[in-house]
């Protein structure tokens, strides 16, 4: 029997999504809740899983075309068998034939390759059969490719039937009176929905916001040596990681409550205050950029908000984020100092009115009670919506901000 998979509901507000990759091909098993292709969102790559184990029949749509809530995208032939792979040439025909045998071979193999992934094998030669997969499910990643390739480079110098072939296809013919002068390779890939999105969304706030950076430095001495004085205790009695990020979301709590208007956002011609603190937290996707959002962390101590922040960060690698993780969020708190950023003016995730940039710690001369000494600073930089809040709020925030962090008695008596 026949049943046709549909796009399922996605999220409030979410009423379609793109075709990433398809997982199965037609003539492929398809197992009951087995995932059969990656939807993008705006927000989040999503997996659609078949209802019924059977034999993927046909898609009925391409990777690249968008397709609404509730649309067939394809077929399964619920309770079929997958037909037997027919049994592989001789080798003495795979002789006599050797570019269309490394052709289908290679095609038969890049059927489950996103088009990225594709490209990257006929550009380096490598057969993909033999590469061990780091991505989802095992698949193949563009890093994958180029690790082979590399580690191909690098071994005795033989060449395969298959590299023969790809490497014939990928050299430009030679031209009269043309000096070679090396391979300059373009590619041209199209936008992901994710990325699209996020292009938008930030051209939009620097549309319609009054966007202003101001910036001050933090001493981080105290969170420091907290930090190694409790990591220990803290991660055996709680069994996660004390990190930094615990120690800015309590610290920007006292900073919104002291200045709602940090923690407000403008509608229409509507002021919204918030009496609660939801922060979304910046983390890398595979696709870009995401903000998952820590909630009540107002009402939260440091064990739960470092717990949601690291399962927000593996969900994100593993790609499993949803459109509730996603939705809502009072301010921003983006950490660029993982990546070694020294000094950034982050934009606001709209429609919030302003975000938090933190920046790598190094050790810099400093002066304390008249004496040059060293200690751990970084950068703290928000950038705020100046239609709503003043330069004078905004100063005063991140100062409190940095109080806290430099005094981290502070949190615990509401400073």
């Amino acid at each position: 029997m026949a049943t046709e998979i549909k796009v399922p509901v996605l999220g409030e507000s979410v009423t379609e999504g793109t075709i990433a990759e398809w997982f199965k091909q037609p003539g492929e098993a398809v197992a009951a809740d087995e995932a059969i292709c990656s939807l993008e969102t705006d927000k989040v790559a999503v997996d659609v899983p078949s209802p019924v184990a059977g034999i993927m029949s046909e898609h009925r749509v391409a990777v690249g075309d968008t397709v609404e809530v509730g649309a067939v995208i394809a077929v399964i032939e619920a309770g079929a068998t997958a037909a037997v792979a027919p049994a592989p040439a001789p080798a003495a025909a795979k002789a006599e034939a050797p570019a269309p045998a490394a052709t289908e071979e290679l095609t038969g193999a890049a059927q489950t390759m996103s088009p990225a992934v594709r490209r990257a094998v006929l550009e380096h030669g490598v057969d993909p059969s033999t590469i061990k997969g780091t991505g989802k499910d095992g698949r193949l990643t563009k890093e994958d490719v180029l690790a082979a390739a590399e580690a191909k480079a690098k071994g005795p110098s033989t060449s395969s039937g298959r590299a023969d072939v790809v490497a014939s296809l990928a050299q430009p013919e030679p031209v009269e009176g043309r000096t070679p002068t090396g391979a300059r390779g373009e590619e041209r890939v199209k936008m992901t929905r994710m990325r699209q999105t996020i292009a938008k969304r930030l051209k939009s706030a620097q549309d319609n916001a009054a966007l202003l950076t101001t910036f001050n430095d933090c001493d981080m001495s105290a969170v420091i040596e907290a930090r190694d004085k409790y990591k220990d205790l803290f991660a055996k009695k709680h069994d996660i990681r004390l990190g930094f990020m615990g120690f800015f979301a309590k610290a920007a709590c006292l900073a919104l409550k002291d200045v709602p208007s940090v923690n407000a956002y403008i509608e229409g011609d509507e002021i919204i205050y918030h009496d609660y603190v939801d922060i979304s937290v910046a983390v890398s996707a595979p696709n870009g950029l995401v903000v998952p959002v820590v909630r009540d962390c107002h009402a939260k101590g440091f064990a739960r908000i470092e717990q949601d922040i690291a399962d927000y960060g593996a969900r994100a690698k593993a790609g499993t984020l949803t459109m509730e993780d996603m939705t809502g969020g009072t301010f921003t708190i983006s950490n660029g100092g993982v990546f070694g950023s020294l000094m950034s003016t982050p934009i606001i995730n709209p429609p919030q009115s302003a975000v938090l940039g933190l920046h790598r710690i190094e050790d810099r001369p400093v002066v304390r009670n008249g004496q040059i000494v060293i200690r751990p600073m970084m950068y703290l930089a928000l950038s705020y919506d100046h239609r709503l809040i003043d330069g004078r709020e905004a100063v005063t925030a991140l100062k409190i901000i940095k109080d806290a962090i430099e005094d981290p008695t502070r949190m615990l008596i509401d400073l």
